[in-house]
């Protein structure tokens, strides 16, 4: 079972959380994305829709930063669906930072003309719907999306999530090395997307754009499922 936070603990399954935030739901693009019909919580991970998610953002923080690109890959625990993956350059409500431009490459003349994630929320809310996300690092994606929906409607979203890196962090709860360790030459346990997939002799994808870094976690994630759990494991085990 991945390691919880206390803000992640709680006693209301996912299944009802949701449910629940759709009777409060006043978007009907929202509405319909809580009405979809979720996993429940002890349905088996081989029977579990999935899509990888990642976005590329003009900094870390979702209160003073915004997304300018979303990747989309549609999967389960033994298939990838690439030809319903979507990919979207938005433009940020925020201006771009040059250091933020240098990581992902994404330029001013490249959003000029991009839409602005209300306008193609519709899309991204049906490609989640059902789905249960996977991302690599859970501080990014749910959070940076709900602020950017309570900018746009005054309302945000929740949805379950499974973490890659959380799997891996878990799997690997030693990973820096003490000082005696140090000196022997043993060298930390990177848990980075790129570091984590060499593990498993999965090949090397350039990093910092949206689509190959939602297809690479998803390659990773069906990994970890292979090598440390069984399609029996339920996926309340594995959500967050």
């Amino acid at each position: 079972m991945v390691q919880r936070s206390q803000q992640e603990i709680t006693d209301t399954p996912w299944p009802l959380r949701m449910a629940n935030a759709g009777r409060m739901a006043r978007d009907p693009r929202l509405q319909a994305f809580y009405q979809a019909d979720w996993p429940a919580a002890e349905t088996p991970i081989r029977e579990v829709p999935m899509v990888a998610v990642d976005f590329e953002t003009t900094g870390l923080d979702p209160d003073k930063h915004s997304i300018v690109s979303i990747g989309l890959v549609p999967f389960t625990s033994q298939r990838i669906q690439c030809a319903r993956s979507r990919h979207w350059v938005v433009r940020p409500k925020l201006p771009l930072r040059q250091d933020s431009v240098t990581i992902h490459g994404i330029t001013h003349s490249d959003i000029d003309n991009a839409p602005d994630l209300d306008d193609i929320l519709g899309d991204v809310l049906e490609a989640l719907a059902g789905r249960i996300v996977v991302v690599h690092y859970r501080q990014i994606e749910r959070p940076f999306l709900d602020v950017a929906l309570r900018w746009r409607l005054q309302e945000g979203i929740t949805f379950p999530v499974i973490d890659t890196m959380a799997i891996e962090a878990h799997l690997h709860p030693n990973r820096t090395p003490n000082w005696w360790k140090k000196l022997l030459g043993q060298q930390p346990v990177s848990i980075r997307l790129a570091d984590s997939r060499s593990r498993y002799h999965l090949p090397h994808y350039a990093p910092h754009h949206a689509l190959t870094d939602a297809l690479a976690t998803a390659e990773l994630l069906q990994a970890q499922l292979q090598h440390h759990f069984t399609p029996e494991t339920p996926i309340r085990d594995l959500w967050l």
